[in-house]
């Protein structure tokens, strides 16, 4: 590696951004700063509703109007990034400009009156940078996605975390409101219409036809239809990355939307009032891809198009910053280096826990299971976070902070999981943080979760010195009672100590009484 290579290396593993996308619908401003140890954040966002597809003439050319509508935006932009302090710029354009007969002339302008250099962005570009995004920031292995703007839609298909196909249709919720609709909503007979109509473009890929694969929805559309499902039902987590839709709860929402004045769906919760106007035609939409790729499976990614700009621009000074088929990993080292654990800890965290589980199946006290044994290991890394901002209340802390927060490559379901086990300090505590999801799982799952934590709790006890001691654990059946055989590298006082006063929750759980034997060895 030569020393510009090198510098740019390291460079990248500290990178303040900011990414402008000019879009049909809206233009964004996000502001981005990557840390090779805490990981990608975003810092800010603003955005200004131009609808540049309306300002397309017959003739092809995007109006006056429009481009000065763009520039003005561009401008106070650039104010804005100068008070942020942020030099690195990257501005990308799709279907609006692209599709401008005149895209050549609106990206000289833009130069000239904002210092302000545009990209156009490729159909395939753009598809590509999307399928980045999710693949980089959601468990799911093989989907259809779906990113429909306001002038064009995104079409992609992969399978085992691999990019097979792409496809760019030249709609989006604008143009086809402007195309099938007269008033500010949709009636009955616009809706037919249009559904003919996207069903037959949808149609002519044979590689999404009865594919039964999930769809994975990126944009802001689908952002609101997320946000407005989760008022109505009263969803007990915050955050819509990852957030899964049965095709039943489209069609029920696409129902109660569509029955609502221009007014009222102007004042929902949840819906952005700039989108009252498309959201109906953007579920359209999706409820006609569904049926054409034969799922019921609707799945949400707050991650897209800047995502996968950022992503691809990190990845090319360093290779190993984000691996998509282990998404979660990479994110847990880096929110337990957030809250203040060491990498060191969590691997004894980790191996401890695996070898406990191992030994309590063995003794068939448990079944085994392999994803239960990754479940309780994710959980080991993130036991009581909370204690980084108070040790008394740690549990309360721990279980709103996983519980509450977009974790990559973790869908809902599974991350109250995550914040039920890494949380656990009593069963009171667990039955209190369990509540609301008590429709979630069934009893015997709870059941499972609550011993996981118990024997969690136990572990976490055997580093509580933090000093990683503790190298091997032995289970042992003798006469009723289990005794567990631990062996430590040095003195480990503090963990003697934390093992029995934490034994009671193991014993409630294996309902036998537990003794326990340290063994000091010292390794050379």
């Amino acid at each position: 590696m030569s020393i510009t290579d090198k510098k740019e290396v390291n460079r990248m593993q500290k990178l303040k951004t900011a990414i402008i996308d000019i879009g049909s619908n809206t233009v964004r401003l996000v502001m981005y700063q990557y840390d090779k140890d805490e990981g990608l954040h975003e810092f800010g966002n603003m955005k200004t509703v131009a609808r540049l597809r309306t300002h397309l003439l017959p003739s092809g050319e995007m109006s006056e109007e429009g481009m000065r509508t763009l520039s003005e935006t561009l401008v106070s932009f650039k104010q804005i990034l100068e008070d942020y302090g942020v030099t690195d710029i990257q501005t990308v354009a799709t279907a609006a400009v692209r599709q401008a007969s005149n895209n050549e002339r609106i990206v000289e302008k833009m130069k000239e009156d904002s210092g302000i250099k545009i990209d156009i962005l490729s159909e395939e570009e753009e598809a590509y940078f999307g399928f980045l995004a999710v693949v980089n920031s959601m468990d799911t292995p093989s989907a259809v996605t779906i990113d429909i703007g306001g002038g064009s839609t995104e079409i992609t298909l992969f399978k085992n975390k691999k990019l097979l196909k792409t496809h760019s249709f030249p709609f989006g919720t604008v143009s086809l409101k402007q195309k099938f609709v007269k008033g500010a909503i949709m009636d009955d007979e616009e809706r037919k219409l249009l559904h003919a109509y996207v069903k037959q473009q949808f149609e002519t890929l044979s590689w999404i036809r009865d594919v039964n694969l999930p769809i994975v929805a990126i944009g802001g559309c689908a952002r609101n239809v997320a946000q407005v499902h989760q008022q109505q039902v009263d969803y007990p987590i915050s955050g819509v990355h990852q957030y899964e839709m049965h095709q039943d709860d489209l069609m029920e929402l696409k129902k109660d939307l569509g029955s609502m004045t221009f007014e009222q769906l102007k004042q929902l919760d949840g819906l952005s009032s700039d989108r009252a106007d498309i959201i109906v035609p953007a579920i359209e939409v999706f409820t006609t891809l569904m049926a054409v790729v034969g799922t019921t499976s609707f799945q949400l990614s707050k991650k897209g198009l800047r995502e996968g700009l950022i992503i691809d621009r990190v990845l090319q000074g360093d290779a190993e910053a984000f691996d998509k088929y282990n998404v979660f990993a990479e994110n847990a080292r880096r929110l337990a280096f957030q809250y203040g654990r060491s990498e060191e800890e969590t691997k004894t965290l980790a191996s401890l826990s695996k070898q406990f589980y191992v030994e309590c199946c063995n003794l068939e006290l448990f079944p085994f299971h392999e994803e239960d044994l990754e479940l309780i290991q994710r959980a080991a890394k993130v036991f009581s976070l909370g204690e980084y901002i108070e040790l008394d209340s740690s549990s309360q802390h721990t279980f709103y902070l996983l519980a509450n927060q977009s974790i990559a490559g973790m869908n809902h379901v599974n991350r109250v999981k995550l914040a039920l086990l890494a949380s656990y300090k009593n069963r009171d505590y667990f039955r209190r943080f369990a509540a609301p999801f008590m429709s979630w799982f069934t009893r015997e799952e709870l059941k499972k979760l609550r011993d996981f934590g118990a024997l969690l709790k136990f572990i976490y006890g055997l580093n509580v010195s933090k000093r990683n001691v503790v190298k091997k654990i032995e289970l042992e059946l003798v006469q009723d009672r289990i005794h567990i055989h631990i062996v430590t590298k040095d003195r480990a006082v503090a963990e003697v100590y934390q093992a029995e006063r934490t034994k009671k929750h193991i014993e409630r759980v294996f309902k036998r009484q537990v003794v326990i034997h340290f063994e000091e060895e010292r390794w050379k």
